[in-house]
């Protein structure tokens, strides 16, 4: 497609501005949905209805786990998907003249933690100067109306795509990556993609894979009194844990092998997010149960990853004397997902090099992640350049989430001059 004039691209830049008050209280309005896993529905349904009455044709569907589970970028559940809904509304030309596009984001939000920590209620934002804060209000719902807020600003401007737009509100990014999923399985593809995820005004080149994984380790409980005849189940449990830093450590040493993480200090992290056990203070524990997250290098399959797992606890758990005949139970729980390399030189990325530098007046950068991203759904299995691209924040997973407004509005420019030379524009 041809750039774009000066003067069209300042005409939307300009519309971008003069809705962003709009956008922000569309954005706060969606913040006080909690959206926690399991609780998506009612954002969902909000979003549902605000894509419809912008005229949208909608798409509304809760996961189905028979529907993805065969495929190979699934990750097991446990947990029920009745409210597991993901929403589509697309967007079709008068004629199909342009390239196609997914404007993706996540509805769903991790716990907040004691709301006692944070300094106002965490789903009710609140904004100081150039920051909105709360729940989620950054990772990644400011994303998910910027890609609404967008398509809005060409809308002021008596135009539409004049390529088939889909924009997609999914669940399960934060634990398992199975809504994108579920979007792809169900027919969605296009030409190209955008996550506005919180990413600093970058592109990500490349992020790791995750894997999610639950540790049980069963003892031998006997009074306090008669302890050194039992077997204390957390105190073993802590001798797994730090095995596992040990296996941090050495995929740490392997960076070299993988392009992009060579200069990265650490991208390889293992977190202990949860653990219980036990069940009275003056009995040896008979049990304690550890959740894990660890990353694993593009190019490296979960199921291999999985099985040094294992038997890496089955080497540690032979130097424990009652845990070498009877070995800790490991169950893969959540993300189960390969990381992604989005390779140079594709035309979605020049596009939206030029975009970022009409937004915010200077280069487009990249940089790598060692976190989750659903843009490997779309690079790995559907093929498609997917451009994970949005803006500043601090907090997030923590207490006091926030986002920065101006870089909002300039990433939603990014967005909507992206649209405009990629899908090219026709009157509405």
């Amino acid at each position: 497609m041809t750039t774009l004039s000066t003067e069209l691209t300042q005409q939307i830049l300009a519309a971008v501005e003069a809705g962003f008050e709009d956008q922000i209280a569309f954005t706060e309005q969606l913040t006080r949905f909690p959206s926690l896993r399991g609780q998506e529905h009612t954002a969902q349904d909000f979003l549902f209805q605000e894509l419809k009455a912008r005229g949208y044709t909608m798409d509304r569907w809760a996961i189905d786990v028979n529907d993805i589970c065969h495929h190979p970028g699934f990750s097991p559940v446990t947990v029920d998907y009745s409210n597991a809904i993901n929403v589509v509304g697309a967007m079709r030309p008068a004629n199909e003249t342009g390239r196609s596009l997914i404007l993706n984001g996540h509805v769903d939000v991790v716990p907040t933690g004691p709301d006692s920590m944070w300094t106002t209620p965490s789903f009710e934002p609140r904004r100081d100067g150039d920051w909105l804060y709360g729940r989620g209000v950054a990772d990644m719902k400011a994303g998910l109306a910027a890609n609404i807020f967008a398509v809005e600003a060409l809308k002021s401007l008596g135009y539409r795509p004049a390529a088939t737009l889909y924009q997609q509100s999914v669940v399960e990014e934060e634990c398992t990556g199975n809504g994108a999923l579920a979007c792809l399985q169900r027919g969605y593809r296009a030409d190209a993609a955008i996550i506005p995820e919180p990413e600093d005004d970058m592109l990500v080149r490349a992020n790791v894979g995750v894997i999610w994984f639950r540790v049980r380790v069963e003892g031998l409980p006997v009074h306090v009194r008669e302890a050194g005849s039992g077997a204390n189940a957390i105190e073993a449990a802590y001798a797994l844990i730090q095995g596992l830093r040990e296996l941090e450590a050495d995929w740490n040493t392997r960076k070299h092998d993988h392009r992009y993480f060579e200069d990265l200090e650490h991208p390889i992290n293992f977190n202990v997010g949860k653990i219980e056990g036990g069940d009275w203070a003056s009995s040896v524990p008979a049990w304690c149960e550890f959740d894990c997250r660890i990353a694993i290098y593009p190019g490296v399959h979960a199921q291999d990853a999985a099985n040094e797992i294992e038997n890496h606890l089955r080497r540690v758990s032979d130097g424990i004397p009652f845990l070498a005949n009877n070995p800790p139970q490991i169950t893969f729980n959540g993300f189960f997902a390969e990381g992604y390399v989005l390779e140079e030189g594709t035309e979605a990325e020049e596009t939206l090099a030029r975009a970022h530098l009409s937004s915010y007046a200077k280069p487009l950068e990249s940089f790598v992640t060692p976190g989750y991203l659903d843009g490997r759904v779309f690079v790995i299995y559907g093929e498609t350049p997917c451009l994970v691209y949005g803006p500043y924040s601090e907090g997030i997973h923590g207490f006091d989430e926030r986002v920065k407004l101006s870089s909002v509005k300039r990433v939603t420019g990014t967005i909507a001059l992206f649209i405009a030379e990629w899908c090219g524009l026709e009157p509405i």
